[in-house]
């Protein structure tokens, strides 16, 4: 049986006082957590703090991104697998859709980072998912298809995902009022579960399949029944340390 995943990505949010008050509270309540694994990933600037601050407890640490080059070199700005690997994150996201949408990063840049993040042993949390416009004009299938194409090909391929985590956002269900119901969520988990199984059967029964659409304490239950939702990528709900344990325990 897969484990859940619940996972807080606090993009640009947080100082370093609140940081330590968020991280106190989810520390306090998570020793109520038994059967899901739980990460945070706080901006680049607080690896550091925040890895103090979970060091022997069940939280794990993750990050935002990641640069698509192995090693060091002249990429003003970017931050490497190899350094986060030396922070002890165990999680990296890549492709999250404002990464794609905002900073352009395009299917196989994606792929690459994805790549990058597997090579210094970190799992990635792969971002697919479609637009509002993409999901009127009928091509949600054919977006996702397009952006697992490019890791298919590159090296690894469907079994690469045996060390990888699947999290579907779709677009227009972040920040616009516009919510995914849960079988519209499932309905695309599945195509994206039956999609691995036509390449690896076995890897698609394993894959940890997350969704990243407006989570929230009220709607994370309902949500996290179907059978193809594994837990969550959790943005600005995961700010909140009650609502936060709200989201892990409703993936229990």
């Amino acid at each position: 049986m897969r484990r859940r995943l619940v996972a807080g990505n606090w993009k640009m949010h947080g100082t370093r006082g609140s940081i330590q008050s968020l991280v106190s509270g989810i520390k306090a309540g998570i020793g109520d957590i038994k059967r899901t694994d739980v990460a945070v990933c706080p901006p680049f600037v607080y690896l550091s703090d925040v890895g103090a601050m979970v060091e022997d407890t069940p939280i794990a640490l993750g990050a935002q991104d990641v640069c698509q080059v192995p090693g060091e070199g002249a990429y003003t700005g970017e931050v490497s697998a190899a350094m986060l690997h030396e922070y002890r994150c165990q999680y990296v996201i890549v492709g999250h859709s404002e990464r794609r949408h905002i900073y352009n990063e395009g299917d196989t840049l994606v792929a690459e980072k994805y790549i990058a993040a597997q090579t210094q042993g970190l799992t990635p949390i792969l971002c697919v998912g479609e637009t509002l416009d993409q999901r009127e004009a009928g091509e949600t299938r054919s977006v996702i298809n397009d952006q697992l194409d490019a890791l298919f090909v590159l090296e690894g391929g469907v079994d690469s995902l045996d060390r990888a985590v699947i999290a579907y956002e779709p677009v227009w269900a972040i920040g616009t009022g516009k919510t995914a119901t849960p079988e519209q969520a499932q309905e695309v988990h599945d195509f994206i579960r039956r999609k691995v199984a036509e390449r690896n059967p076995g890897v698609a029964e394993r894959l940890v399949i997350l969704y990243g659409g407006s989570v929230k304490g009220a709607n994370a239950a309902e949500l996290f029944a179907m059978p193809d939702i594994d837990g969550g990528l959790i943005g600005g709900a995961s700010l909140k340390a009650g609502e936060f344990l709200e989201i892990c325990a409703a993936a229990e």
